[in-house]
């Protein structure tokens, strides 16, 4: 690890297999927690790049347990845009899965932020600590299951106290939306820096992603927001482009940013639950941008106006709420 801590601290970037022999020390249990904190600390202060994200990924992957499903999307954002918003991608996820698409979600539970997927699922009665056949079951039936990350990236328990300990967003918020075990083809990734954007498109692009949307807003949600405009790098067929996406053009009526905070797992479950039994507000507006770029991604839509009216028509019924309670029920 020296060697590698060594170029960091001179602001070097390490190139691929650099990365993957670092990620192989660490996810092996051979790092000490100094060595994982000022691994981590220092990548952050220099920036990370994309081979740095690639090795860790390709190692990441490799150590996976395997989901196998076909036709899914994902939802998994970076997390770590330090906004503590209410859990929009999971409950975009969750509309999505209500409106037919096939949904195998990856995430956690709260690292930098105070309510990760995995607490707010929890909360919601949903069971997050479902084996690969279980999920398989989940996703055939309801159109959704969690893949709760530690489950399937145990070799990610080695450095878990060292991002609770750091307490802000880390290479791994990174890794994590790039290494589903259900290795989906279709994803929107929210990341918390506009600088990650293209970034990540490279990223998928080496990845057999078929569609994906990687998003940025304006006024720094990893996610679209209702607020201000969006950025969008749009990864399809293997051809990288640019969008925005503007509220204004798509009269969204909304009041102020903070309608989105979130609080405690408690808290924001409830927030979920309101919406889905057909409360209109803003964290609703919220979910359905969110929920347009899914549709779009698994190509039930080719117009992201009429993916959002056609998730905001879906929502406002309340019927969301009966199908939140069938995958309770199992």
């Amino acid at each position: 690890m020296e060697k590698f801590l060594k170029k960091l601290k001179n602001r070097e970037n390490l190139n691929f297999e650099e990365s993957k022999k670092v990620f192989e020390i660490i996810m092996n249990g051979k790092a000490s927690d100094d060595e994982m904190h000022s691994f981590l600390t220092l990548l952050s202060d220099k920036g990370e790049v994309s081979d740095e994200i690639a090795g860790g990924v390709y190692v990441l992957r490799n150590k996976s347990k395997r989901v196998k499903v076909e036709n899914c999307i994902d939802t998994c954002g970076t997390g770590g845009d330090g906004k503590n918003t209410l859990n929009i991608s999971t409950a975009s996820a969750l509309l999505l899965s209500s409106m037919g698409i096939k949904v195998a979600k990856h995430g956690n539970k709260a690292v930098s932020s105070k309510c990760g997927s995995g607490d707010v699922l929890e909360k919601l009665k949903i069971k997050i600590n479902l084996e690969p056949k279980d999920i398989e079951n989940q996703i055939a039936k309801h159109n959704f299951g969690f893949m709760f990350a530690p489950n399937y990236h145990s070799a990610m328990k080695y450095v878990g106290p060292t991002r609770k300990k750091i307490g802000k967003r880390t290479i791994f918020n990174m890794i994590g939306p790039l290494s589903s075990p259900a290795l989906v083809q279709r994803q929107v990734v929210g990341v918390f820096d506009k600088k990650l954007l293209k970034i990540f498109g490279e990223g998928l692009k080496n990845l057999n992603i078929k569609f994906a949307w990687i998003v940025n807003s304006e006024d720094g949600l990893d996610e679209i927001s209702p607020y201000a405009k969006t950025k969008v790098i749009q990864l399809k067929d293997d051809q990288i482009s640019e969008i925005t996406i503007d509220p204004k053009d798509l009269k969204i009526n909304v009041d102020k940013f903070e309608n989105l905070l979130g609080d405690s797992a408690d808290f924001n479950a409830n927030k979920i639950i309101d919406i889905f039994k057909g409360e209109d507000n803003d964290f609703s507006k919220a979910v359905c941008l969110n929920a347009a770029a899914g549709l779009i991604v698994s190509e039930n839509e080719n117009k992201f106006i009429n993916a959002y009216e056609s998730a905001r028509k879906h929502i406002l019924t309340g019927s969301v709420f009966k199908h939140l309670q069938n995958i309770q029920n199992g």
